[in-house]
């Protein structure tokens, strides 16, 4: 690994001054908030009551615009009585400033955004019938990925980044039966909510620390995860409250589903496994609470070669027929890890935790062939910040045996000197900041190692990509 930062007198002067002036306006406009919440949480009760104007807008409930769960409250009533009958509406946007301010292939800033609706329906309350659920959401997505325009790496900056669109997520429909010991899903659905999940890694704003970055490089599409979900089925079943087993079977290529309404089932087939055992569930001071999985999937499709061609030789080789030959199926298994391993005395959730997971799949015919990631979150770090979390993780992608060998090959067969793939790491150091129950700002920092594994940069193909810098900041509004 390297490190390689650019001096900002070898940058475009441009450039750097409007990268500047965003980077400085977030931080301003972030350590104020911070400043001022942090204030507030030192002042009595009773001083802020007074402080409060009587013009401040309130709920029908009397609850404070600072105090509410959601920015637009109860609607006048509307959100309550629509619960009362068994109907749930939400909405949330998440909207980033992202740039790096050194390596990739070019340096700059950009913003996205992904707007989330969902409705959610009790049929108990609606309809009289226990145990059901019916869900439906969408995405809107707006803004351009840092990774897919600066960076060319493999895990991917942000979790929200995707081809702007407006699409249907998932339209499910689940059972339960059995007391809840079992519970049947049905209907377009993304694996990503509930297999191969970290708790605490959801903290992190790099994609890699949700859906793990070798599922979403080698699987049909990225796998049915965001912003793809699939037609589906998953079965839960749960003998206990500390064990689960989760058993999935999706459309196995997510592709060509339009806006998320296409409902395609002819694709092959994903079928995906996981247990899942918690410790100290109830979250009690009698024990420290941890969730340990171990998992396995596997796809039906075609998967090609990472190195030979359907006549036998390197694909590198100027005589091959250039078609890869093909595999029938891919599979991977993966574990995973989250523990809470300190717990401020008198608290539920506030403390530090551990993650990790681990996920491996066959080098040939794959291009990631081993993931990695781990990590740590404080919750309640700062003194009169409760609910804010800090975080720092790293994640570590592997290019398979087989695509280093075609690097080699290239070579070799050309003369000409490129960087062979190894692999990429990401280090990323995170502070989420709960400025109200609805609104958070995370500042964050990434630091990429070996852009793509490695790759050649454009402009100097004997030389790797530079190391990238990325600084950010994240809001998350829930309405």
């Amino acid at each position: 690994m390297r490190l390689d930062f650019v001096t900002a007198a070898s940058m475009d002067g441009d450039v750097l001054v409007r990268m500047w002036n965003s980077f400085f306006a977030a931080v301003v406009l972030s350590s104020g908030l911070l400043m001022a919440s942090s204030a507030l949480a030192q002042v009595p009760p009773s001083s802020l009551s007074s402080q409060v104007p009587a013009t401040e807008p309130t709920t029908q409930s009397g609850i404070s615009l600072r105090d509410r769960d959601t920015l637009l409250g109860d609607l006048g009533g509307v959100r309550a009585s629509l619960e009362d009958i068994g109907i749930e509406l939400k909405a949330q946007e998440t909207s980033e400033v992202l740039g790096n301010i050194t390596g990739g292939v070019h340096r700059g800033v950009i913003y996205e955004g992904a707007t989330l609706a969902t409705l959610s329906v009790d049929t108990e309350k609606l309809l009289g019938f226990g145990g059901g659920t019916f869900n439906v959401s969408g995405f809107q997505i707006h803004g351009k990925g840092l990774s897919a325009n600066n960076l060319d790496n493999l895990n991917v900056a942000s979790g929200i980044e995707a081809k702007p669109s407006t699409r249907l997520f998932e339209l499910w429909y689940e059972q339960s039966i059995l007391n809840g010991g079992v519970s049947i899903r049905i209907g377009q659905q993304a694996a990503d909510q509930e297999f191969a999940v970290s708790q605490y890694g959801g903290l992190f704003v790099n994609s890699g620390f949700g859906w793990a970055t070798l599922t979403a490089i080698d699987l049909p599409s990225g796998g049915p995860a965001y912003p793809f979900a699939t037609p589906g089925v998953r079965v839960k079943v749960q003998p206990t409250d500390d064990l689960a087993l989760l058993v999935g079977l999706y459309n196995g290529d997510p592709d060509d589903n339009g806006s998320g309404t296409s409902f395609r089932v002819d694709k092959g087939a994903l079928l995906i496994g996981e247990v899942e055992y918690s410790v100290n569930s109830s979250g009690t001071d009698t024990g420290l609470p941890g969730t340990y999985k171990v998992g396995a999937w596997y796809n039906s499709n075609s998967f090609p070669d990472q190195r030979f061609g359907t006549d036998g030789l390197s694909l590198a080789e100027p005589v091959s027929n250039g078609v890869p030959l093909l595999h029938r199926g891919d599979w991977g298994i993966y574990a995973l890890a989250d523990q809470m391993i300190y717990r401020v005395p008198g608290t539920k959730d506030q403390g530090l935790g551990l993650f990790g997971r681990i996920m491996a799949a066959p080098s040939d015919r794959n291009q990631i062939s081993f993931y990695v990631n781990a990590g740590a979150n404080y919750k309640g770090m700062i003194r009169g910040r409760p609910d804010d979390t800090a975080g720092i993780g790293v994640i570590y992608s592997r290019i398979g045996d087989t695509a280093r060998n075609l690097d080699a090959d290239t070579v070799t067969v050309s003369g000409n000197p490129r960087p062979i793939r190894d692999a990429e790491t990401v280090l990323e150091v995170t502070y989420q900041a709960q400025i109200t129950p609805w609104w958070t700002l995370q500042p964050d920092f990434q630091y990429v190692f070996s852009p793509g594994g490695g790759i050649p940069d454009p402009s100097r193909p004997s030389k790797m990509i530079g190391d990238a810098a990325v600084l950010g900041l994240r809001a998350t509004i829930t309405f």
